[in-house]
């Protein structure tokens, strides 16, 4: 028999750690091959991670609610000495799990684990939340796996409870510049705690904030040719193509050729330059019951009108069941958002980082509008842009915008690129 180990998978292409959201399987359970294993959650995705190995899980190293860096040992699989070849295992490993090798045995980290001293395996955030409240963590005995400090030790502590099995260590003041916990009125208020999702989403919008001036612009227009033409044709294309015919689609054929008159909009700023992008993956931002998730339609340009229908609404319903792939929220160059399916006439969305702008899409309402010398009632619709101001102008967000506005207008059938 040998170990294999299991470690943190890169779920995305600038993510560097990930969070432990729940493992399907306990320690001394057979796992099969494929067998979904634990859910990851990252800024990114919220995925099942399958086994890429058969055997016996013998070591969780990572508990629910730790965060660790990307190729951390997670857990330990006992499996046949002829399935723990690295060689195979590469191999046999799905996309999923691309970080998974083998070792021949334990290494000192698991050690460390099974012998209780969790001190020397604290998670980034359990360090960060300790470090705000003036609270020096190897003091604390842990409840988590093999005596490990978790977020929950370091809450106790901080409220001066008695979950850790020791007393809270003397009150240290905290600094004016840190976060500090407010005061709950226990009758009229509730603490409710962060999702690992919700987190990472927080803290995701905070940093593009920081990392690039953001700029917005708006402009309306006139749809009514393709709420008609949608109007006419979606149940003859439910019938023949199995799947719903949104507006979407259609939007995101006119944007990728907006893209192709203007490519600084898809582009990524470095401190040598800005990266241009010749390949559109567009973000197509989905709402979900935990936050927002942004699976990537890769190559979304190279696409016949029915593929891109089908692909889309694929990347949206796995989104919406937690079926998603780590390739699925990889490498995406430009993002797009429906929000008027929440209702919204005008929103000033978030760049989705490292890229250079994002787009939504408002609500279709009908409402009275100046037609030559007349009054007509039409289908109307807002276009809010975000952009990178460091890379684009508002002269080249405004030409960009009425491209896309131009195109809508005019939209005819023909205008469907099969």
């Amino acid at each position: 028999m040998g170990l294999a180990q299991i470690k943190m998978p890169q779920l995305g292409e600038s993510v560097t750690e990930g969070t432990v959201d729940k493992w399907l399987k306990n320690e001394g359970d057979f796992v099969k091959r494929d067998e979904p294993l634990v859910e990851v959650v990252t800024d990114k995705v919220n995925a099942e991670i399958p086994s890429p190995f058969e055997g016996k899980l013998v070591k969780i190293t990572a508990v629910q609610g730790e965060t660790v860096r990307v190729g951390a040992v997670i857990a330990q699989i006992e499996v046949a000495e002829s399935a723990s070849a690295p060689s195979g295992a590469r191999q046999a490993a799905p996309a999923t799990v691309r970080a998974a090798e083998e070792t021949p045995g334990p290494v000192s980290e698991a050690v460390a684990a099974a012998t209780g001293d969790g001190r020397a395996r604290l998670s980034p955030a359990v360090r960060k939340l300790a470090a705000e409240h003036g609270l020096d963590p190897t003091t604390l005995r842990g409840s988590g796996m093999g005596g490990r400090v978790t977020r929950d030790d370091v809450l106790a502590a901080v409220g001066g409870t008695a979950a850790t099995g020791v007393a809270a260590p003397p009150t240290v003041p905290a600094p004016t510049t840190a976060r500090t916990q407010p005061a709950i009125d226990g009758a009229r208020e509730e603490l409710v705690k962060l999702s690992v999702m919700r987190r990472s989403i927080a803290e995701h919008m905070v940093r593009s904030l920081a990392t690039s001036p953001h700029a917005w612009t708006l402009q309306e227009v006139d749809v009514t040719s393709l709420v008609r033409y949608r109007e006419a044709e979606k149940e003859g294309f439910k019938a023949r193509h199995g799947v719903a015919l949104t507006y979407l689609p259609f939007v995101v054929q006119i944007v990728c050729d907006a893209i192709k008159e203007y490519p600084w909009l898809n582009s990524t700023w470095s401190d040598e330059g800005v990266i241009l992008k010749r390949y559109i993956n567009m973000g197509i931002a989905v709402s979900i019951p935990d936050g927002l998730i942004v699976p990537v339609l890769k190559d979304a340009d190279q696409r016949g009108f029915t593929d891109l229908v089908r692909a889309m609404n694929d990347l949206i319903e796995r989104a919406r069941t937690k079926q998603l792939k780590p390739d699925d929220v990889h490498a995406g160059t430009f993002t797009l958002n429906n929000t008027g399916a929440t209702g919204s006439v005008a929103s000033q969305p978030i760049i989705n980082q490292p890229q250079a702008a994002i787009l939504t899409t408002e609500s279709i309402v009908r409402r009275p509008v100046v037609i030559g010398d007349g009054i007509a009632v039409r289908h109307m619709m807002n276009m809010c842009l975000s952009f990178d101001h460091r890379i684009i102008d508002g002269m080249m967000a405004g030409q960009f915008l009425t491209f896309i506005k131009k195109r809508l207008e005019e939209w005819t059938a023909t205008s469907i690129r099969l």
